[in-house]
């Protein structure tokens, strides 16, 4: 997959905060985020290191599942210079957003529902999706043009990579 990650820049800073369990799977999509985000950091979460220590959230907004969907950013508030993920299974990723108190009242965006394409985990409803694809639709939301369809031709090879290495039983959509 290297060879096939573009380098993408960005105006907007992502963090993502990883789960510990989730550094060596294989479908991981959060990694394949930052790799292609120069403007992006990956915080660890749990394991021997605890709670993640995040960087300042000055400007930050949480991409997280909860409250409206928003279409489009509101004229009457400054956008992100920050956004957050959590990146771990859904179980994890509430259990996070409860105990990390950096994240308390951070504004949260809600992304819309979108189509969903193969995937390599099953998601519990429409509008829970990998983070590389959250990443591409909020970076889309935010900051327009073609940073969105640069990350999400990404996670569809990922999907076909992951097919072809013959974890296809396990690929969700096809």
């Amino acid at each position: 997959m290297c060879d096939a990650i573009p380098t993408i820049a960005t105006r907007t800073h992502v963090v993502i905060v990883r789960h510990h369990a989730e550094r060596n799977r294989s479908s991981n999509s959060g990694r394949l985020a930052h790799y292609a985000l120069p403007n992006s950091e990956i915080v660890e979460h749990g394991g021997f290191g605890g709670l993640a220590k995040l960087p300042s959230m000055e400007g930050a907004w949480l991409v997280f599942p909860e409250g409206e969907p928003m279409t489009k950013l509101r004229e009457d508030r400054p956008p992100p210079s920050q956004l957050v993920f959590l990146d771990a299974t859904w179980s994890q990723a509430r259990r996070m957003f409860r105990k990390l108190s950096g994240l308390r009242g951070l504004p949260i965006l809600r992304l819309p529902e979108g189509d969903l394409p193969a995937r390599m985990r099953e998601a519990p409803t429409p509008d829970r999706v990998s983070t590389l694809e959250a990443v591409a639709r909020a970076l889309q939301l935010v900051e327009g043009g073609t940073v969105g369809e640069s990350l999400e031709a990404l996670f569809a090879l990922a999907v076909e990579r992951a097919a072809e290495a013959g974890r296809g039983s396990r690929l969700i959509g096809k």
